[in-house]
Order: C-alpha cells, then structure tokens, then sequence
C-alpha cells in the first residue's frame, strides 16, 4: 500500500466511488486520513482502511466486547494465538515488506502524526498497564509479546472518533501474541534483533527483502502457503475486558467488572482476511443507514460500530463470541 495504495484512494474519491482495503500500514493508513478524509466527506463516500485480519477482529472485537458488557468497559488486552496443522503455516513476502518499509520510517509516521494533530483520547477508569517485551501468560500458560502489526493504532482511531463525534466512552487497548514455550521466545528474540538491526541500513533492507524465508526462520517466503498450509491453519484472539458496573462512577474506585470475549476464524491472511474485507463491502452497501453521517476516511470500528458487521461476518466463519459472562 505504501508504494501502490494512493492511486487507488485519490481515483475513488475524485469519482465518487466508495473503497475499502486490507492495508496493515498505518503510515499508508493515517497519510490517507490526512489527505483525502476531508475531499471525501465532500463527496460522500467513504474511504475504510484496514478491513482484512488486520484490523477487522481486534476493532470489532473491542466493540463486541463492550456491547456485551453490562456496564462501562474501559480497558481490553487481546491475545492472538495462530495454531497451524502438520504442515505448518507461512505468509507470503509481501507483509514481511511491509514490516521491513514500516520500521524503518518510524519517524516519518511520527511526523506524520504530529501533522494530523489527534486530539488526546481520555483514560477513563483504572490506566491499563503496559505489559513487557516478554511475559510469561498465565491465562495460556506459555510466553507473549506486544502484536506487531496496526492493530493497537486502528482501535485508538475508532476509539477516538466514538469518542468525539458519539460521546462514547473511549477503551484503553493493548495487543498481544501468544508465541509458546521458551525455545520460540529465543529464537523470536535473536531473529528480531537481527531484523532491527538490519532495517536501519539500506544494505540491511535489501538483504531482508531478497531474502526472507532465512531471515524470519521459514515464516515468510515468495511462494506464500500451500493450500494444505491453509487448511490446517485457524486463529483465536481473546479479548479480556475490565470495567465498572452499572450506576459505578469510571471516574471513581477500581474496575469491578471483567468479561472475555474471542474471535475466531479460519486461516487469517488468506480465508478469513477475504471474509471480513467482502463483509465489510457488504455492510457499507446494505447498512448505508448505519454508516457516519457523510463521507470520509474511517477505521472499521468507527464506519461500522452500528452496522450488522459482525452478525455478517458470525455467519460465514468469522466468529464473535462470549467465552465468560461479565462477573462483578
């Protein structure tokens, strides 16, 4: 999307047309909010990045989460955790690109920020803590690290556009991936300070990206995964939320209610990311009712908060469920 996403947004906007994609590069994202969120509220039609695995589960799982929390939510960690069968699992190289172009322009994207000028999203309720590098997940019984990808910067934009536009409470959100037992966290950590040191260099860059599949141990290669490689693979984030109950100040006292939530689906870059992206194209024609007044640039949360997104998407394997009841 960096290099080949623009054409396509400025051609729908200047058209009339509404379009949506599977980008997981807030770079690309936030440049398109800054440059075309204002033409196409003048047009009205609607520009909604990030509707494939990235970032249609977490958004829309934070969602599902505070509906079906009796109460105020108020902070959400979620756990990804990708099982893979006998043969494995990999994802095609375009992604690693997009990690290796995406860390090595931090500061553009942090510039870029600066210009857009977000408002501060309120911390309501207890702050939620930033967890570590690495920790040890009691819940799953094995090691998390902080998930990587847009996730965590596409629910803080749906948050902060709920927020001010709907004066609904904001959540604080964290992302998290369970990676298993010691001896991945070993590998994962010496691949990743190869991999930050390398993206700092031009040489660095070309090296990673001519060479994936022996840079990110196999998980990464130019042919992408076999359809066996697909079939066998399925993913489950869990969301555990914290909150207050009903008639309990947030401004006041400790969260006193928690619930968790998951969502499940198939393969997520190949099955379920196509799932979610025709859902969302779905709910954006037949939902139009639902949709912010006017056009614009929006994350899924924000565009489809209202829609019937997730009873779409609950129907055709992409699936939203209660796992425990809020408990006081």
């Amino acid at each position: 999307y960096r290099f080949f996403g623009e054409p396509v947004v400025e051609a729908c906007v200047e058209n009339g047309a509404s379009c949506i994609d599977i980008s997981g590069e807030p770079q690309f994202l936030e440049g398109m909010y800054l440059k075309y969120n204002e033409k196409a509220a003048e047009k009205r039609v609607y520009v909604i990045g990030s509707c494939g695995f990235d970032s249609i589960p977490a958004d829309m799982g934070v969602l599902y989460t505070r509906d079906k929390l009796k109460g105020t939510l108020t902070a959400v960690e979620s756990f990804l955790k990708v099982k893979s069968g006998p043969e494995g699992s990999c994802i095609h190289d375009g992604t690693w690109k997009s990690a290796v172009y995406g860390l090595a322009d931090q500061d553009n994207l942090r510039k870029l920020r600066k210009k857009i000028g977000y408002a501060p999203v309120p911390v309501v309720g207890a702050k939620l803590k930033r967890r570590g590098l690495v920790f040890y997940n009691q819940e799953f019984k094995e090691y998390s690290i902080p998930f990587m990808g847009s996730d965590a910067s596409v629910v803080k934009r749906s948050q902060r556009y709920l927020h001010t536009e709907l004066q609904e409470t904001p959540v604080q959100y964290g992302a998290y991936v369970n990676v298993g037992g010691l001896g991945s966290v070993i590998k994962l950590m010496f691949a990743g300070i190869l991999f930050l040191l390398l993206v700092k260099f031009s040489f660095g860059r070309k090296l990673l990206i001519k060479y994936p599949e022996f840079f990110s141990a196999g998980r990464f290669t130019k042919e992408g995964p076999t359809q066996k490689q697909m079939d066998g693979t399925s993913f489950t984030m869990t969301f555990f939320g914290e909150g207050y109950s009903e008639g309990q100040d947030p401004q006041n006292g400790k969260p006193n209610v928690k619930i968790c939530t998951e969502v499940k689906g198939p393969e997520p870059g190949y099955i379920a990311t196509p799932i979610a992206m025709v859902q969302a194209a779905v709910s954006l024609l037949e939902d139009s009712a639902c949709l912010p007044k006017g056009g614009g640039v929006y994350s899924p949360g924000a565009a489809f908060s209202k829609t019937k997104l997730i009873e779409r998407l609950n129907k055709r394997g992409v699936e939203f469920s209660v796992i425990s009841k809020p408990e006081v």
